[in-house]
């Protein structure tokens, strides 16, 4: 029995302590929760003193203090949702939290009361403290705060509307200002609970889920447009007051909504550095790995378990974000930093680096059938791990294979071009396959290699341009017309590969010319108009990046694209849509290519896009909609003025007509 009561009486105590390192509760909730955790962290003298007791507790009392384990344990769970959970969630369930809240008051109640007091060897100090704890819970059975009735409306609204535009500015500021969502930090906190929350649920978000999700957006948004700086120090994060006079529909001040696609789910931000974990889904890379650091192991959005947790670059999506952020005259977001070391080393022992150096001998020697065999092994080696890549590197292989990609053996020459592709993935290699004089080689084999080096050289340089001054490098190197060349004549490897490489070389403006020039635009209205090409995707986007370029708006419309992108935007998938607009609405500055469109009947693709698209879908076709109702306008006064021209002419011809002589003029005569 003394055994069982020490071990009862320390789990009090243990329960007690961690009930009191819970942090700060969330508004909706705080008041309550502060007055429950201040009450039972008033209980610890009591429990302390019982441990110290020579005194066997009596058997009503101890099965008493069983019941109180089992109440603060579930105490416990509510005040750390508290602190933890989602504040949105709070608000919209505060009924059902509150009910929860006073059924653990009542157990809580019931417990302290089953207590025999007189019978326990605790001072009269603590037996008042209790008492006085006791009474607390006795007044607060039952009683309840009002709610915050305006925050409740204001969050309901919201959630039930799912039309974005239909957001009242003054209804958002308000949510901002009571929820305490003035940053960056506190977004994030309040994404991580609601992702929290699908996790303890089972894995199903379900549609409340969702809603609270887009319901963060809205708000998230708002902030953003109220406060472009909340990336910096907290002090200049504040919101402004409502009726501050910062109007959020000043539409030349306003932030362009950010696709779903180019936010992290996690928190909800622009991402930076976006990488894919093995169940496909992409977060930005400082988010995950809190999450994975927090001891979870499966996949946020889709709660499917995690085989492994490896992160991997999403180097495609990192280039439209760049894109979008260049069309909408926004800089791009820079990669942190301090996510990753500043200079990557390796684990490998003594004997691995031997074996590498061994390879690199083989690889500087005179006899081909070494090199080619040495080569082959590197690359092998680079496509296998990280760890391999650093090593190889760190060797010294780069140079070695630089100096191979103009070796007359197209073998070697496609075993150096891949080891490159493949050491290229580590970031910090990046910069030293550049400083080494790489890029000119790979170009070389880009012309005149076999097709499978070509493909390399091509994904290679894609790779490499990752990097935005790498851009610059390469554009000016001569890359572009040989892969236009490829885009055009290659395989359908070799056609991806050159395609995301010209993509991702011309979101800087400087190459963009040199792509037109090249005649990438003749090849990709090609690509976009053959059966069966499997290329519709990556022309209609490169073309969406070429299109704001002068050369680039004059050569698609030379090239009778207006057909082919009405016919996109009717048909085609939802990223095509929205690109094929894109092109439209940079096409679309004159009468000629208005007309054309709106006689092929494009106004009700748009109309639809304007409704269903993405969001960038959107913007697009609601701006082509108010220029074809401008043109549709000017077009009826046109017609209206011409058809008023005849009558007039009429009318002024019969006024001018020969009148027949007077009375008086025939008599005199």
């Amino acid at each position: 029995m003394e055994e069982e009561k020490g071990g009862l009486v320390q789990s009090l105590i243990d329960a007690v302590n961690q009930i009191a390192s819970i942090g700060d509760y969330r508004c909706p909730v705080k008041k309550e929760y502060c007055n429950l955790a201040r009450r039972l962290k008033l209980l610890t003298p009591m429990f302390e003193e019982i441990r110290e007791s020579k005194q066997q507790i009596p058997e009503e009392t101890f099965r008493a203090l069983v019941s109180l384990k089992e109440a603060l344990l579930t105490a416990k769970e509510l005040l750390r949702f508290g602190s933890e959970g989602s504040k949105i969630y709070l608000v919209l369930e505060r009924e059902q939290i509150m009910h929860k809240f006073h059924e653990v008051t009542a157990q809580l109640e019931q417990a302290l009361s089953g207590i025999s007091y007189e019978n326990l060897d605790i001072s009269d100090e603590i037996k008042e403290q209790v008492e006085l704890v006791l009474a607390q819970f006795r007044r607060a059975k039952g009683r309840v705060d009002a709610p915050d009735v305006e925050l409740y409306e204001d969050i309901l609204s919201l959630y039930n509307n799912s039309n974005d535009a239909a957001a009242d500015p003054d209804v958002l500021r308000r949510l901002a200002e009571k929820l305490q969502f003035v940053g960056i930090a506190e977004l994030t906190q309040e994404s991580l609970a609601l992702h929290e929350m699908v996790s303890a649920s089972g894995g199903d978000p379900g549609e409340t889920f969702e809603k609270m999700s887009n319901l963060l957006k809205k708000i998230k948004d708002f902030v953003q447009t109220e406060n472009p700086n909340m990336d910096a120090p907290a002090r200049e994060k504040n919101l402004p007051p409502s009726g501050s006079g910062q109007a959020t529909t000043d539409g030349s001040h306003r932030t362009p909504a950010i696709p779903d696609d180019f936010r992290c789910p996690i928190s909800l931000e622009l991402m930076k550095d976006p990488v894919i974990v093995s169940t496909g889904q992409t977060y930005e890379r400082s988010c995950i790995e809190k999450w994975l650091e927090q001891g979870h192991g499966t996949c946020p959005k889709t709660q499917q378990t995690l085989s492994s947790p490896a992160l991997t670059p999403n180097y495609v999506l990192r280039s439209l974000i760049a894109q979008w952020c260049e069309a909408n005259g926004i800089e791009p977001p820079k990669r942190p930093s301090s996510s990753r070391p500043s200079k990557t080393t390796s684990a490998y022992s003594p004997a691995e680096h031997t074996e590498i150096e061994g390879l690199l001998r083989k690889l500087t020697s005179s006899n081909p059938e070494d090199q080619r065999m040495a080569a082959g092994e590197i690359r092998l080696l680079a496509k296998r791990n990280a760890d391999n890549r650093v090593a190889i590197a760190e060797a010294g292989a780069i140079p070695v294979l630089v100096s191979l990609l103009s070796t007359p053996d197209s073998r070697i020459q496609e075993h150096a071009v891949t080891a490159l592709l493949n050491l290229s993935i580590c970031e910090d290699n990046k910069g030293s396959i550049i400083s080494f004089g790489a890029v000119p080689g790979i170009v070389q084999v880009l012309k005149k290699g076999s097709m499978e080096a070509r493909e390399n050289a091509a994904a290679t340089l894609f790779s490499l341009s990752i990097v935005d001054e790498n851009k610059v490098t390469i554009g000016a190197s001569g890359a572009i017309r040989p892969l236009v060349t490829l885009l055009s004549e290659g395989t359908q490897r070799g056609k991806k590969d050159a395609a995301t490489a010209l993509f991702n070389l011309c979101i800087y403006q400087g190459n963009k010319g040199k792509a037109v020039r090249a005649g990438v635009i003749p090849t990709l209205m090609h690509l976009l108009t053959e059966p069966g090409g499997g290329m519709v995707d990556e022309a209609l986007a490169i073309l969406a990046i070429l299109a704001s370029h002068p050369e680039g708006k004059s050569a698609i419309g030379a090239a009778e694209a207006v057909p082919v992108l009405v016919d996109v935007i009717g048909n085609g998938s939802p990223r095509n849509r929205e690109n094929a607009a894109a092109v439209l609405v940079n096409l679309c500055v004159g009468d000629q290519h208005l007309a054309e469109a709106q006689e092929l009947g494009v106004m009700g693709p748009l109309a639809d896009l304007a409704q269903n698209g993405t969001d960038r879908g959107k913007r697009k076709a609601a701006q082509l909609l108010e220029r074809m109702s401008r043109f549709v306008e000017q077009q009826k006064l046109a017609q209206a003025q011409a058809e008023a021209k005849p009558q007039q002419s009429q009318s002024q011809s019969q006024n001018q007509q020969p009148r027949p002589p007077s009375l008086a003029n025939a008599v005199d005569s």
